[in-house]
This record gives C-alpha cells, sequence and structure tokens, in this order.
C-alpha cells in the first residue's frame, strides 16, 4: 500500500481536494492530510461545513499544520509522493523558495529534496510575472505544476466530471497505478469538435 501526502491550502478550488482523496482511497493509498486554516474556510464555503469531515474521513492521518515535528516533514519518512490540491499562490511561492515555515510547506520540500514526485494545482487566474516565476522555479526542482484546467476535449457532462478529470490526472503523476484518467482518443465518436 503506498502512503501518499495530501495538502490542502486556501485556494479556491476545494473540490478537488476531495476528488484526489476519493481516488487516492480508490487505489487503497494511505493518506497523510494536511489541511491550512484558510483550507478549512474554503472547503465550507464551496463545498458544504460537512467537507472537512468527510475528508478527513478519507484520510489514515490529520495532521496540524503547525506540527513541524510530524512523520512527513521528515525524508525518512516513506511517501510515494504528495499533491497539493489546490495550491495557492502563497503556498506555490514558499515551495518554491524553500519556506518550510508548514507542516504543508515542509512536506512538499521533503519530496522534492527526496526527488519524489510532487504535484502541485496551481489555482489563480491571471496570473502575475511573480506567480510565474514561482512555477518556473518550483518546475526546474522537480515539481509538476498541473493547473486545474478541465479536458474539453473530453466534453464534461459536468463541474464534478471536469473535476473528477483533473483529480485522476493529479493521482496519475504518482505513478501509484495505471493511469485513471481519461484519454484524448481521436477514433472515439463524440470526441471531435
Amino acid at each position: 500500500m503506498s502512503r501518499v501526502v495530501l495538502g490542502v491550502s486556501g485556494a479556491s478550488g476545494a473540490a478537488l481536494a476531495l476528488a484526489c482523496a476519493e481516488k487516492l482511497a480508490r487505489l487503497g493509498a494511505e493518506i497523510d492530510l494536511v489541511v491550512s486554516a484558510m483550507a478549512e474556510r474554503t472547503l465550507a464555503e464551496e463545498v458544504g461545513p460537512q467537507a472537512l469531515a468527510g475528508l478527513c474521513a478519507m484520510a489514515a492521518r490529520v495532521h496540524p499544520q503547525r506540527d513541524l515535528g510530524a512523520a512527513i516533514a521528515s525524508g525518512s519518512c516513506p511517501v510515494a509522493g504528495m499533491i497539493v490540491a489546490p495550491c495557492s499562490m502563497r503556498s506555490l511561492a514558499a515551495i518554491a523558495h524553500g519556506f518550510d515555515d508548514s507542516l504543508l510547506t515542509r512536506a512538499a520540500g521533503v519530496q522534492l529534496k527526496e526527488r519524489r514526485p510532487l504535484v502541485l494545482l496551481a489555482r489563480e487566474a491571471p496570473l502575475t510575472l511573480a506567480h510565474l516565476r514561482n512555477m518556473q522555479a518550483a518546475a526546474e526542482m522537480g515539481a509538476v505544476i498541473l493547473p486545474p484546467v478541465p479536458a474539453f476535449y473530453l466534453r464534461p457532462a459536468s463541474l464534478t466530471e471536469a473535476v473528477a478529470q483533473i483529480a485522476a490526472r493529479a493521482v496519475d503523476l504518482l505513478h501509484l497505478a495505471p493511469p485513471q484518467a481519461g484519454a484524448w482518443n481521436p477514433e472515439a465518436k463524440g470526441n471531435h469538435p
């Protein structure tokens, strides 16, 4: 069974965290969950008052954001990788510049230093030059920047479908199992614009 860190920062797109947790749980992954204070608020506002409880129920371990002594703050903790969904620009900046001032950013830094997969669902639009430079810096260190852009070519019937596809792509980037995300197939009926 793979152990995966799921970080949830305060950017809009809280449903992405739940969808990633669901995909990871379906694969049998053990989830180490870290949720920022702003993420708690965003989950409640965007998904509902029970969203945090539902997210925590899917985790094997829930770590307080301020617990820099948690196991996942060390490279000796064997995890398969980490997803930050959604990833705020503040969290991105901290990760890109090594500001390990919270468990979320410290755990992300650990993935980079240990050369493990780190997938950042960077959520902001439009982007400033600072955002772009931080994305470049994180990518140069090995992070995968995955803006949560819908796969329009799959013609999702709902926002829920689009979010599920984005989450599947994020989980696929950890290489825990064969790909789960829908793929472009130009021969399939209905895939043509």
